[in-house]
């Protein structure tokens, strides 16, 4: 027994034609697999041009292995012909248990495609593959063994099965969001606007041709992943070197080291670097400026990444040598989308309202299944706003949360519990999980500044619902309610005026209220200041005639008009003396 778990233990499988051999010899088997050293010239599938290539034909290295057409003997056409002295002795293993029997070597292969693999295959996967010499069906792929009379045949669905058990091994190792990051333009999705069909930066791109650039918008959006998209066609390119930082972690040092590195690898191999650094906006203006001589000379190409408006973040002179590229926060479609080409990878069905959580089709009794209902892929999309990381993350926390509850070994009573075969995901589970909508909202940031404003406009176009919708997006995301209530009480004035001069008596209450109690509790004053003052009649009178007259005082040319001598005040008897004061009429004297 010993003996033959040695044995066992020794044997490997080649990851070309699935053939199984001892481990000393799989080097030697691979060279015949590919077709290493074949000779261009001369007609494949010769036998003395494959004698004449090895002096013996049990020498390691020898490469007699051709792609012939079909012989007389039978073999299917594309077969790869080994000789005798190449194959090993069957006698040489055994299998356990059963003597000096031979063992198959024309198996299917394995879900997943392991040099040396010593796991025996699932059972699904070897009743899939035929090992007749049938020609495969259509839509399948054919491996030919050493043997002429027996074919492995890997169908799409087994590779579908085996995508689906590496995805599902990788969602505990890694976030989905990163698993499902586009590596190609055709991938991304949402930013038709930016990278569609003939635009100039997908041109750029498909060209090769990366100009320095800033990429600005929300997160979740497709930054890092045009970035990455960008990285990897940089790998094709023998004259490209992508280098990767983020000032979350990076500091002024490592740039400079970055750059120097650059600056070698343009010396000596003649090669271009692209700098993607995310989160630029990080770095202060200073810390920017160790980019520009370098960018500007052609150094690096410079690709950053914010969420924050580049016109107040970043340094006017980097901005100058970049192009500015904005990305628009996906659409719901967009983001469903995603989702559904994550589940697809995954091998998670969709189920339909007519159909039932345990009628798959294709499904077997025997294997785990999980699905999904179609209305819990449309909550995610909807709540993410627009965010396709948050998304992605939230349909794998659901796996998570499903596949872990499934798990569990027993019942709330103590009692084993059944196995559960069909995990389906439900809309319920995907609330949980995701208990509020993901809002957008910096409040020193780009969306403070929008909100605000959106507020204040509604607020004097009247519309009171608007206005509450915005508040109440500010509020929950965060904002300081003072805020707000300063910002009503320069609307009192600015639009409301002596329209209505309760108005401004309304907002400074609301501020004091505000003060007084803080949040939650002062969500209500709010919104009463804010419909009083949305409904209240406007005039911007005094703000126009204080706006011209302090324009008049700006543009003045020359020195200033002095104060006329009747309109000063005179304290003491020597600026009477000068003339302060002389002449003024007292209006309540002369009624």
């Amino acid at each position: 027994m010993a003996l033959n778990s040695r044995n066992e233990e020794s044997v490997v499988q080649c990851p070309v034609c699935s053939e199984k051999m001892e481990s000393f010899e799989i080097n030697p088997h691979l060279d015949h697999c590919l077709g290493v050293g074949a000779s261009a010239g001369k007609e494949p599938g010769g036998e003395e041009d494959a004698d004449a290539e090895c002096g013996d034909p049990g020498e390691p290295g020898c490469k007699k292995a051709r792609w012939s057409p079909a012989p007389a003997d039978g073999t299917q056409p594309g077969s790869r012909r080994v000789s005798a002295a190449r194959s090993p002795a069957p006698s040489t293993r055994k299998q356990p248990g059963s003597g000096a029997q031979p063992a198959s070597k024309h198996q299917a292969p394995s879900p997943v495609f392991a040099l040396f693999q010593k796991t025996q295959r699932s059972p699904s996967l070897a009743a899939a593959s035929p090992t007749g010499t049938d020609a495969p069906a259509p839509g399948c792929i054919a491996f030919t063994s050493a043997a002429p009379s027996q074919s492995v045949v890997l169908s799409e669905a087994n590779q579908e099965e085996r995508k689906k058990l590496v995805s599902l091994q990788q969602l505990e190792a890694k976030p989905l969001a990163e698993i499902m990051r586009p590596g190609a333009l055709a991938e991304l999705i949402g930013q038709s606007k930016v990278l569609g069909e003939n635009t100039l930066l997908r041109t750029l791109l498909e060209s090769h041709d990366i100009p320095s650039m800033i990429l600005w918008g929300p997160p979740g959006c497709g930054k890092t992943s045009l970035a990455n998209v960008i990285a990897n066609n940089s790998k094709k390119q023998s004259n490209t070197r992508f280098v990767t930082l983020s000032a979350t972690s990076a500091n002024v040092n490592i740039v400079r080291e970055v750059i120097s590195q650059a600056q070698n690898e343009r010396k000596l191999f003649k090669r271009k670097t692209i700098l993607f650094f995310d989160e630029i906006h990080r770095f202060n203006k200073t810390q920017q400026d160790s980019f520009l001589p370098h960018v500007e000379c052609g150094t690096i190409t410079l690709i950053g990444a914010t969420t924050e408006n580049p016109s107040f973040q970043i340094n006017a002179a980097l901005l100058s040598r970049c192009r500015v590229i904005v990305l628009e926060k996906l659409s719901v479609e967009a983001v469903e989308t995603i989702l559904l080409r994550a589940l697809s990878s995954l091998g998670i069905s969709i189920l339909r309202q007519d159909k039932e959580a345990d009628s798959m089709d294709g499904s077997k009794e025997s294997e785990v299944q999980i699905s999904i209902e179609r209305e819990a892929v449309r909550s995610i999309a909807y709540l993410c706003d627009g965010d396709a990381r948050a998304a992605l993350n939230g349909l794998h926390l659901a796996i998570q949360a499903r596949i872990a509850e499934a798990k569990k070994p027993l019942s709330n009573n103590g009692q084993q519990n059944t196995p559960i075969k069909n995990i389906v995901i439900k809309e319920t589970h995907i609330k949980e999980g995701l208990q509020r909508s993901h809002l957008l909202y910096d409040r020193a940031g780009e969306e403070h500044y929008n909100c605000i404003s959106a507020l204040h406009k509604t607020m004097r176009a009247s519309d009171e619902k608007s206005a509450l919708y915005w508040l109440a997006r500010m509020l929950e995301g965060g904002e300081d309610p003072l805020y707000v209530a300063r910002r009503l009480i320069r609307f009192a004035s600015e639009d409301i005026g002596l329209a209505d001069p309760l108005a401004l008596t309304q907002a400074v209450s609301a501020y004091q209220g505000c003060h007084f109690i803080g949040m939650p509790e002062c969500e209500v004053i709010l919104a009463q200041c804010v419909v009083y003052l949305a409904r209240a009649p406007k005039s911007t009178e005094i703000y126009m005639a204080y706006g011209a007259v302090k324009e008049s005082v700006r543009n003045h040319k020359g020195p200033l008009p002095s104060v006329p001598l009747h309109l000063r005040n005179a304290p003491t008897k020597l600026m009477k003396d000068l003339g302060y004061g002389k002449g003024y009429k007292y209006p309540a004297n002369n009624v």
